[in-house]
């Protein structure tokens, strides 16, 4: 999610693979000892699905989540009250079947599902979601640092016990068992669009006690996870957890016989986690998965000659060149960058357009600001920052800054929608602006922690990351990255700048209830932030997944938020 965020865009390809030396595919069979579409003997005749991740998950708690993988096995098992249409951004029903908001965008009404059952067999009702709101509300200890409650925090602010942070959620009632009523302490246009991500997914109250969801160990670099979230995990959707074996890196989720809606397509999924994208093709074509993510650009050919299916994501996201001028207490200080004259150099200096055209799918674009064209509040009217070395030489001789040093970060062992090579991009990037004047220093460091910790620690002068949307606003883009993080500064992987004007703007977007008055205002902190420039935005990049030609019913999804439910295998 950067680690990582929503809206139905149109078509094209996807991402390229992680540098590294491919393994074989010897074995046509999982680690769980269950082959690629073969009935796995709990009935229905659905067969197994078995799905090649590029990741490990972390665990099965959604609302302490905050990584992809996770959130991929997790949204199998729950629901939230909301959900986005197949192949989509848009809202559409999932626990809720209809809700009402009051006209000052403060109180919202949700009419619940009815006849509806947890895995462990209890009611799914009105108290069970004021339970979970009020859970993540009262978050205290490890729950409530950002590692565990990223979303809560990025999405509703503070928790009951920090009055000096404020927080969005101002309670919830229930009414009566299928109502449930959320209040809210000013109007967003973040709601109620937050309550399709799967950290607002709803649990079973009696399995989030009975396992002690909440006691978490280790710390805020390295949590340890309740007996709930690793072996427990007990929501309402279409599977139930099965079991993860950590040693093979496999997660089984078998069919909810008992499930509200459409039953699933298969009887289990089983989740492999095969980190380089070599040998998760190479499984595919050995018939041992059925189907991977990220495909590699240079293996689309391939793969469509061998009768498999490369089905394209439309693109939702964001690559940038993060700037960190070093103004948060215990950053790492670079006088340099925090003159702006210096910070329009480093964007000068990029060649984004051979970045998309060498580096990227077809179907991605460069970027001229942090939200992608289809989002409502992108505008052509920004401060564009066209390639010119020329100009990236004269900004820095202005400045007196010709020669400037650069510790540049990039990760290593991971690939990503927005960066699919980064050590690619990094070698382009840095002779870009070794060719602008400036001095280079590199520094690659493994994906999470290492890296994530380091470049939100404020410790690189620039560095690579980016977002893929959770929801169809632009302060799921801008907001997350550039709002007020507390005390009038922007978040350390910023370098704490301060800048009014955007935050203010940034303000008045989210505050609009107006739909419609909204994209102005958003228009206008798309140029604040471009003016000032804390990062350089440099492109939006498709994405693709692939199953084999037996697999039907796989809907690719803008969010990366596919549900597996829709799958079949025949013969």
């Amino acid at each position: 999610m950067h680690r990582r965020p929503t809206r139905a865009l149109a078509a094209s390809a996807a991402a390229l693979s992680a540098l590294a030396l491919a393994g074989c595919a010897s074995s046509d069979r999982d680690e769980s000892g269950t082959a690629a579409g073969e009935s796995s003997g709990s009935g229905g005749g659905g067969g197994t699905f078995v799905f090649g991740a590029a990741g490990d998950p972390t665990m099965f708690d959604p609302a302490l989540a905050t990584d992809g993988e996770s959130f991929r096995v997790t949204r199998q098992i729950y629901e939230g009250l909301l959900t986005n249409a197949p192949g989509t951004a848009d809202l559409e029903p999932a626990l809720a079947e209809s809700y009402d908001v009051s006209e000052d965008g403060l109180t919202y009404t949700f009419a619940l599902r009815e006849g509806v059952k947890f895995h462990d067999g209890t009611d799914f009702n009105a108290e069970a979601v004021c339970f979970n709101f009020d859970r993540q509300y009262n978050f205290t200890g490890l729950a409530a640092s950002p590692a565990a409650s990223e979303y809560w925090q990025n999405n509703f602010g503070g928790f009951a016990d920090t009055p000096d942070v404020p927080s969005l959620y101002a309670g919830c009632e229930a009414t009566d068992a299928a109502t449930a009523v959320i209040k809210l302490t000013e109007t967003t246009s973040r709601f109620p669009a937050v309550l399709a991500l799967p950290s607002f997914a709803i649990q079973s109250p009696a399995a989030l006690e009975q396992y002690k969801a909440d006691e978490l160990g280790g710390n805020g670099d390295a949590l340890t996870y309740s007996e709930y979230a690793t072996t427990h995990p007990t929501g309402t959707g279409p599977f139930k957890f099965g079991s993860w074996d950590r040693g093979n890196k496999t997660v089984s989720i078998v069919k909810n016989d008992d499930y509200w809606g459409e039953p699933p397509g298969v009887d289990e999924i089983v989740f492999r986690s095969i980190a380089d994208g070599n040998t998760r093709r190479q499984e595919l074509q050995a018939g041992s998965i059925d189907g991977y993510d990220l495909v590699a650009p240079a293996d689309y050919q391939t793969l469509e000659q061998g009768g498999f299916q490369v089905l394209p994501r439309d693109p939702f996201n964001v690559l940038y060149l993060g700037i960190n001028g070093g103004g948060v207490e215990g950053t790492s200080a670079n006088p340099a960058l925090q003159d702006p004259r210096v910070r329009q150099a480093i964007a000068h200096a990029i060649d984004r357009d051979t970045i998309v055209s060498s580096l990227l799918p077809e179907g991605a674009e460069a970027a001229i600001e942090f939200v992608p064209p289809a989002v409502d509040g992108w505008t052509q009217d920004v401060t564009q920052y066209a390639y010119d070395p020329a100009k990236s030489k004269s900004l820095l001789a202005e400045a007196g800054a010709t020669g400037t040093k650069l510790r540049f970060y990039y990760p290593t062992d991971v690939s990503r929608p927005y960066l699919p090579d980064p050590a690619a991009m990094y070698e382009v990037i840095s002779k870009n602006l070794t060719d602008a004047g400036f001095t280079v220093e590199p520094t690659s460091l493994p994906w999470n922690p290492d890296y994530l910790d380091a470049v939100q620690a404020g410790q690189a002068d620039i560095h690579l990351l980016g977002w893929t949307g959770d929801y169809n606003d632009a302060y799921n883009f801008i907001g997350t990255f550039f709002a007020d993080a507390g005390g009038g500064k922007m978040k350390a992987e910023f370098g704490g700048w301060s800048a009014p004007e955007v935050f203010s703007t940034l303000a008045a977007g989210d505050s609009e209830a107006d739909v419609e008055a909204r994209g102005p205002l958003y228009e206008a902190a798309n140029k604040a932030i471009m003016d000032f420039l804390p990062a350089v935005p440099i492109s939006h990049a498709p994405n693709a997944i692939v199953v084999a030609e037996n697999v039907s019913g796989l809907v690719p999804s803008p969010l990366s938020a596919e549900d597996f439910s829709t799958v079949t295998i025949s013969e």
